[in-house]
């Protein structure tokens, strides 16, 4: 029997529903998820939902974390960890994954387990591998327990860039040349696959961007001017992920557009636009979280570039079966056209993050947007659907 179709106590009736914020975790964009769940559990709306905080560690363990939201910020360039925020260094949480059983289980070693009482969703907060690719989704669908975001398909595909092009390509989204080089090649005929990204250049002109095929945030990704520095951005990127992805240069305006799940489907919000970041190469990992660049909301578009971008990133999320909340990247060519880069099916979500600036432009608050996003999630059943 299903969770959804087990009665009720009238306890269970009257409390209000338990949301575990999951975050933390083993991708290298750790820290970004401590900050984004910092601003969640700053902004949920405590009279409406119980709030439990889990950490993932960055070695996997799943931690009883301290409700403290201003631990949890970057300061003076350190990066947050779950680590510091853990209650203990040994005792684990454990969700059940008996689909009739959402309670949440605390043990430590040489002690009682301690039932920390039934959640009702989970949202995840994670960024990258081992969280927003569709493992822990997969999890919690065993578990029967709801969740905010998109699903085990459309996680996967959102994270692995390949895929994620090759599914636009399918819908006959506008994609921007690309060469993916997987690890059995590296492993084979590694001059051969340095031989494909040469060959690559050679087509589509240098510079180049080589990153990981598997990660967000800008992690591991070089821009390549010339032939020289290629063997350092296949060893950074290589740091991520074993499975590169090469890209052109696109030349245009980076325009962004965040879509959310309504009652009635998904809608678009206005659009952003990411000016050239001077002090950077490009719009990197640094200059995202650290010096904390940031973009023009709404972008200056005319009517027409505005709904075409909005129309293309409702296709996006369409496209890749996407639940809950996607932002969608693209480049504005010097052409007049869009061509997509990726979506984010767990973009940055704090509040000066690019999604929630967009939907506070387009009139939905953060706080609110917190709260559509876990309605979303009751709405929805698990399994297939």
């Amino acid at each position: 029997m299903s969770s959804e179709n087990l009665p009720q106590s009238p306890e269970q009736q009257l409390r209000k529903p338990r949301v575990a914020v999951v975050f933390g975790g083993r991708s290298s964009e750790h820290a970004i998820s401590v900050v984004t769940a910092g601003a969640v559990l700053r902004s949920i709306d405590r009279t409406k939902y119980d709030v439990l905080p889990i950490g993932i560690t960055t070695d996997g363990r799943w931690a009883l974390t301290a409700d403290e939201p201003d631990r949890m910020g970057i300061a003076d360039r350190r990066l947050p960890s779950v680590e510091e925020l853990a209650e203990s260094t040994e005792g684990d949480v454990v969700l059940s994954v008996d689909p009739g059983n959402r309670e949440v289980v605390y043990s430590e070693q040489g002690s009682v387990p301690k039932a920390l009482g039934e959640v009702d969703v989970v949202f995840p907060v994670l960024h990258g591998p081992y969280g927003e690719d569709g493992t822990l989704q997969g999890l919690l669908e065993l578990s029967g327990v709801p969740y905010v975001g998109a699903g085990v398909l459309a996680s996967a595909v959102g994270q692995d860039k390949e895929y994620m092009k090759r599914v636009f390509l399918s819908y006959g989204l506008p994609v921007g040349p690309y060469e993916v080089i997987r690890p059995r090649e590296w492993q084979l005929d590694p001059s051969a696959a340095r031989e494909k990204i040469v060959g690559f250049a050679a087509e589509h002109g240098w510079p180049i961007f080589v990153k990981p095929a598997r990660a967000g945030s800008s992690m591991g990704i070089t821009k390549v001017d010339a032939l020289e520095g290629l063997e350092d951005a296949i060893e950074e990127a290589q740091r991520h992920d074993p499975k590169i992805l090469v890209e052109s240069l696109l030349r245009g305006r980076e325009i962004e557009c965040g879509v959310l799940e309504f009652e009635d489907g998904p809608r678009a919000s206005v659009p952003a636009e990411i000016p050239p970041v001077t002090s950077h190469e490009f719009y990197d990992f640094e200059a995202k979280y650290i010096d904390a660049a940031t973009g023009v909301v709404p972008a200056p578009l005319t009517e027409e570039q505005t709904a075409e971008v909005q129309r293309l990133a409702v296709e996006a999320f369409d496209a890749v079966s996407c639940e809950g909340l996607v932002r969608a990247d693209f480049f504005l060519t010097e052409d007049g056209g869009f061509v997509i880069n990726e979506i984010n099916t767990m973009p940055g979500f704090t509040p000066i993050s690019m999604y929630p600036r967009m939907w506070q432009e387009s009139g939905v608050s953060y706080p609110e947007l917190i709260d559509r996003l876990i309605e979303a999630a009751l709405r929805r059943p698990t399994g297939l659907r």
